[in-house]
């Protein structure tokens, strides 16, 4: 087990009646890409504002490396944090830009420049470092600030929706960068994001967050094979939720197959008979909504590994669905229960 590079033990806080951060304690080892994920208002900004040493807990401890900086301020903690915004400074270079926090902390001009062209390079901005922001893409401006903050070496990386301005596809992009990069340096990177892909697709651990407590931390196979309830469940992906003899079960669209007339379903799976509402086509994959004779309405999705051109035919036409009970996951207990949070926390 690698030691912790942060820890919070019943972090709270609270603005006038709203309790932002409720009770939050939990260990992000050192090197790991750990992301705070849940809907606007669930307290993961607010998280990571009192790891930065910007907001300060009204109870509760924050320790880096062992060491409590609960009272400490952000200028004197090993953390740096990359915003939404990029916050560059548009008057100065690229290269001034990223060398700022290195002549705010007055190191020799030749370490400056040494570090300025580590970081360009690592973010494969190398020879821009004469350009200014505004001749810069979007996704080139949110290196800079990556850049930026990495050359200052520090202990934990704090990325707040950093890729929330760009594009789709840039954003993909730009995903597969940030991977590469936090690889690279093996800095402990705490990622605050709402898209359940950006959390799936990058992270080692995934602590969902709502009404600034943790519903579960755990890998994103966890989460998404696996979710404590049903906030959980409907909050990453997409879950069918089907009541049954006095149980709330759940199954993921995927799978489920839609059994052609003659074919026979798997020894065991659970069939259910229904009539196909409507067909979406989704380009990699068909969503098929489903209303079930005996009550409720399940979302199929199948993947498009031929041509779907025929899709469409299934629309009002009656059909069987199948799925194995080992697929099924049951969120039977109550969710103002408010479990513990399922993980290493």
């Amino acid at each position: 087990m690698r030691p912790a590079a942060l820890r919070l033990e019943g972090v709270s806080k609270r603005y006038g009646r709203v309790l932002a951060v409720e009770d939050v304690s939990l260990a992000i080892a050192e090197g790991e890409f750990f992301t705070l994920l849940g809907p606007s208002g669930s307290g993961k900004t607010t998280l990571l504002r009192l790891i930065a040493g910007f907001e300060h807990p009204d109870t509760g401890r924050i320790e880096l490396a062992g060491k409590d900086v609960t009272a400490v301020p952000p200028y004197a903690r090993a953390t740096n944090t990359v915003f939404q915004d990029y916050a560059l400074f548009p008057h100065m270079t690229v290269a001034a830009n990223v060398e700022y926090g290195l002549k705010v902390r007055q190191l020799p001009r030749e370490e400056r420049r040494r570090r300025v062209a580590e970081g360009l390079a690592m973010v494969r901005l190398a020879g821009l470092g004469y350009r200014r922001p505004s001749q810069l893409s979007g996704g080139q401006r949110q290196r800079v600030a990556l850049a930026r903050a990495i050359v200052n070496q520090p202990e934990v990386l704090l990325l707040d929706e950093p890729l929330g301005a760009l594009d789709l596809k840039l954003r993909v992009e730009m995903q597969v960068e940030l991977k590469r990069i936090q690889r690279e340096l093996g800095i402990t990177f705490i990622y605050v994001t709402h898209d359940q892909d950006e959390a799936l697709t990058m992270s080692d651990r995934v602590a969902v967050l709502n009404g600034g407590r943790i519903e579960q931390l755990g890998s994103p196979v966890d989460l998404y094979e696996r979710p404590a309830n049903e906030f959980v469940a409907g909050f990453i992906g997409v879950s069918n939720v089907i009541e049954r003899d006095g149980q709330r079960l759940v199954i993921r669209p995927e799978r489920i197959r839609i059994l052609r007339p003659e074919e026979a379903p798997d020894i065991g799976s659970q069939v259910e008979d229904g009539l196909v509402q409507d067909v979406i086509y989704a380009g990699m994959v068909t969503r098929y909504a489903v209303q079930l004779d005996r009550g409720g309405r399940l979302l199929v999705v199948q993947q498009n590994t031929e041509s779907a051109a025929h899709a469409s035919d299934l629309r009002g036409r009656r059909v069987r669905l199948a799925w194995r009970p080992e697929q099924v996951f049951n969120i039977s207990a109550p969710q103002s229960d408010r479990p513990e949070p399922k993980g290493n926390a």
